[in-house]
């Protein structure tokens, strides 16, 4: 379980089929094998520990239901480490398990050194959706400002845009949605009620 707070920006160092490396400080600090890394909010599991890296596998399974495929050297990745109990939530529950793709619509720049984020989302994620509710995008604990038709717009502050691979987002880009899980069970424990499920 995650917060969706970033702890750093890690550098991809090699991609191949279905090993992901990693180049990272904080998260590598005690990243130890077998451990739960979100890597742009997937989980993913630590198997291999280098002197300034982490490696993971990829699945099948991850690649196809994430943009994990379209990374390469050099691309920069959202890190975080779980919680631990004794921790603080400051963002919001994250479970690493992505529910769908995204796609960025726009970034527009605001006075303040902040930008809105315009992010198209499936008609079937958008319905767990609500203003000012939480989502998680590339692992990024955020809160939604507005609901559309075809998505949601986000207000980004400075620091957001700097901790964040969401400070390079562009238009067309592909970004991994996690909405809020609490919804998810609402929605199974009242159609369980109207007798929709057994």
């Amino acid at each position: 379980m995650f917060s969706g707070i970033v702890e750093e920006l890690g550098e991809v160092r090699a991609v191949s089929d279905h090993r992901l490396e990693v180049a990272c400080r904080t998260v590598r600090a005690d990243g130890q094998i077998g451990a739960s890394i979100a890597v742009d909010g997937v989980c993913l599991t630590v198997v291999e520990r280098g002197d300034e890296h982490l490696a993971f596998d990829v699945s099948d399974e991850t690649l196809a239901r994430t943009a994990l495929g379209k990374l390469g050297p050099g691309s920069r990745v959202n890190l975080e480490r779980p919680l631990t109990l004794a921790g603080r939530l400051g963002g919001h529950l994250v479970q690493g398990h992505v529910d769908g793709l995204g796609e960025v619509l726009g970034v527009t720049a605001d006075d303040g050194g902040g930008a809105t984020l315009r992010v198209r989302i499936p008609d079937d994620l958008l319905r767990y959706v609500v203003h000012k509710g939480s989502i998680s995008i590339d692992g990024v604990s955020l809160t939604v400002a507005a609901l559309h038709d075809d998505g949601i717009s986000i207000a980004l502050i400075p620091h957001t845009l700097t901790a964040t691979t969401l400070g390079a987002a562009r238009a067309g880009d592909q970004v991994h949605l996690e909405v809020d899980v609490i919804a998810k069970y609402v929605e199974r424990l009242t159609q369980a009620h109207q007798g929709e499920v057994r």
